[in-house]
């Protein structure tokens, strides 16, 4: 079934790797390269693996979870569908404007927080937004999707993604800037530009359109039922989520070196009142913002869904009904993450990919951008996670890379990679869960994507051989 191709891929994914394990012989990296031989996966790891996933990183489809139900109980708020034609009306001539300075939004916060999972919370919004405009689901894949992918291609300042980098190689996050940001202005140009020239070749509506507006598009509202309804509490409780979202995940002491939230978090939790300490002891044990995750995040979500409650007044009972509604229709997304990072479990505990890294950068001798991009390729598609992606990999070529003067380059080519690769492989979650989400089949999105895939890949490896030979 269509609705299910997602999962198919996934689970074929996971029995290459499983196979692999039984092929390859084991190794890893520490100090020096160290063969295991032979560690095959067993019958019995099949059922438990899940669950170390799930221990691990089911914060992550909990996150998915709640996001959809926070929109369960927003689809049935008017206010939440008038803001929508509002926004499309006030763009009614110029969607195309709006949908390029989304993806810019989109792309320059992945770069500079790391938000690549985060703003999924505001996927179904721009789903939305992009089909009552009259655009098609890849669209909306393409300024979702494609401008978190391009982000992480360009990343900047998101140090939590890219620490490991920075501690393998021995650099700063400001090493070789100028190149991160030129690589996020041309993924950008190219995914803007390819977006388009699909949306120009797009058929016209028609009426398996309706359909798709039926289940992406909350229930337009009447014009007797719109009046009176106030739209900008519900304005300003978005804006605050996104404003908390960059604030808090914003690397404020590892790259900026400003301990400003950490200071006030720390007076506000050890104030206390007639020697009682009362906003600690409320709050419990919270980051300061630079060190929140997905996790302090889904809290911000379900009690910004409880004031939009009181707000429009929404009964507990309803909203206890669309909350679990939206739930469900999020569960397939987050049995996919969850189905994804077991892979990672399974890399991770069977390291076969060292076997076939060592044998790639052993074609030629030193440091060769092609053979290292071919190990970021792989390193994304075994590692759904890039702090997993860059450490099975960079590591080990740094051992046997000696002339530190490329490192920055390795930095670029392993960041930029694993931005493309989650464009392209059935390891992204970010798109997997979006394909899942939107139902789209991973063969229909790779048929669309794959000349935006090959513009992207040839420019970066320009990119990485003018570097070299500077």
């Amino acid at each position: 079934m269509k609705r299910h191709n997602v999962v198919k891929v996934v689970l074929l994914t996971l029995a290459l790797f499983l196979l692999l394990t039984w092929i390859l012989p084991a190794a890893y990296f520490q100090s020096s390269y160290v063969s295991q031989g032979r560690v095959q996966m067993g019958l019995f790891d099949i059922s438990s693996y899940p669950i170390t996933a799930i221990q691990y990183f089911g914060y992550i489809a909990i996150y998915v979870l709640i996001v959809g139900g926070f929109y369960g109980v927003l689809n049935k708020i008017n206010a939440y569908r008038i803001l929508l034609d509002k926004i499309t009306n006030k763009f009614k001539d110029h969607s195309k404007i709006a949908i390029s300075i989304i993806m810019i939004l989109f792309a320059v916060i992945t770069s500079i927080c790391g938000l690549n999972y985060g703003l999924i919370l505001f996927f179904p919004f721009v789903i939305s937004l992009v089909i009552l405009m009259g655009y098609d689901k890849i669209v909306a894949l393409l300024t979702t999707v494609g401008s978190v992918c391009v982000g992480l291609m360009g990343t900047t300042f998101a140090y939590n993604n890219i620490s490991i980098l920075a501690n393998s190689l021995s650099l700063d996050v400001y090493n070789q800037i100028i190149t991160k940001i030129i690589i996020l202005v041309i993924g950008l140009i190219l995914l803007i530009v390819n977006t388009m020239m699909y949306i120009k070749k797009m058929p016209k509506k028609s009426k398996t359109d309706d359909k798709l507006m039926d289940y992406y598009v909350p229930e337009a509202i009447k014009a007797k039922d719109s009046k009176n309804v106030k739209v900008w509490p519900l304005v300003l409780v978005l804006d605050l989520l996104l404003i908390i979202m960059i604030l808090s995940f914003i690397s404020w002491t590892g790259v900026f070196n400003l301990d400003i939230f950490e200071t006030a978090t720390s007076a506000v939790t050890g104030f206390k009142l007639f020697g009682f300490p009362i906003f600690g002891k409320i709050l419990g044990t919270v980051n300061a913002f630079g060190n929140w995750t997905l996790t302090e995040l889904s809290l911000c979500i379900l009690i910004a869904t409880v004031i939009l409650s009181l707000i429009y007044k929404v009964k507990f009972s309803d909203l206890l009904q669309r909350f679990i509604k939206g739930g469900k229709e999020a569960l397939q997304p987050a049995v996919v993450t969850i189905m994804i990072y077991t892979g990672l479990v399974l890399v991770t505990y069977h390291p076969f990919q060292l076997v076939i890294y060592k044998a790639i950068l052993e074609i030629t001798k030193g440091f060769n951008v092609f053979t290292a991009s071919l190990v970021a390729l792989l390193s994304s598609l075994f590692n759904a996670d890039p702090m997993y992606a860059f450490n099975s990999a960079v590591p080990y070529l740094v051992s046997i890379v000696k002339d530190e003067a490329v490192y920055p380059i390795i930095w670029i080519i392993f960041q930029a990679i694993y931005g493309f690769a989650m464009l392209i492989v059935p390891t992204s979650v970010i798109l997997m869960a979006t394909l899942s989400y939107l139902n789209v089949t991973f063969k229909e999105w790779l048929k669309c994507i794959w000349k935006l895939a090959i513009e992207i890949l040839v420019v970066l490896l320009i990119i990485f051989t003018i570097l070299v030979l500077i």
